[in-house]
């Protein structure tokens, strides 16, 4: 059984011409074309395009999707990286969704806020003691203080350009892409840009040090926290090593 370009595109919420670029770049191609020029798509093509589209929805650009398959032919280890994460997103936006839902049926109610189940899922405090113990509590008051001078959406921004982030680099490293491919070298720069606006981040020609970027990646091995974000122990060694060929490269 195969599905017309027409019924994939109504199917995804794409357009036709969207799929037919992705033929053209050789992102996806057509399982078959019928004797008018129809292009026909199978199940091989839905399961490569349901993939295409989740890592487009992360932020990652055409060229870093068609690495990332490249590096992983055989989806099904892909697909179970990225069930990991929407489960984690899952959990942290039911908590969210709660907190919110008893806010409002407070409010409905005329009943007093109870600050304390208000934040459940939006916690950045969690770590205080730790990072003033690590780092001092400049760094953290400094860290803290430029949190909350974020609106909302620039809070909303941040935490959902962090779990994207996170997302691609479990898809790439549960597929077989290696440290020094373009896949992982563009994570890798993705990666450090996001560090850069951080304060307290040790900068040098406009760019996160080499040696703070290097002891990050091995932070990140090190502490097993760290590793529940790129889906693993593994994942955290794979972010390690392609920052480590990031950083030789070019910091």
């Amino acid at each position: 059984m195969d599905w017309s370009i027409q019924e994939i595109a109504r199917l995804t919420g794409t357009t036709s011409r969207t799929l037919r670029h992705y033929d053209e770049i050789g992102l996806l191609e057509p399982s078959r074309t019928g004797g008018n020029g129809q292009r026909h798509y199978d199940d091989v093509a839905l399961v490569r395009l349901q993939r295409i589209l989740m890592l487009r929805d992360l932020g990652l650009g055409l060229p870093t999707i068609a690495g990332v398959l490249a590096g992983d032919p055989e989806p099904v280890t892909a697909l179970h990286g990225h069930l990991r994460w929407l489960r984690q997103e899952q959990v942290r936006l039911t908590r969210q969704i709660a907190s919110v839902q008893e806010t409002v049926n407070r409010l409905e109610g005329g009943e007093e806020l109870m600050a304390e189940k208000m934040f459940d899922g939006f916690d950045h405090t969690q770590y205080k003691d730790e990072v003033e113990e690590r780092w001092g509590k400049a760094t953290y008051a400094q860290g803290d203080a430029w949190w909350r001078t974020k609106t909302d959406a620039e809070q909303a921004a941040w935490t959902q350009q962090t779990a994207e982030l996170g997302a691609a680099w479990t898809s790439a490293a549960t597929g077989a892409v290696t440290p020094d491919s373009p896949a992982a070298q563009a994570l890798a720069a993705r990666h450090v840009a996001w560090l850069a606006p951080a304060p307290g981040v040790p900068q040098s020609g406009g760019k996160p040090s080499k040696e703070y970027v290097l002891g990050l990646g091995d932070m990140y091995v090190a502490d097993p926290r760290f590793g529940k974000n790129y889906g693993g122990q593994d994942g955290a060694e794979f972010v390690r090593d392609s920052l480590r060929v990031y950083a030789d490269l070019f910091l």
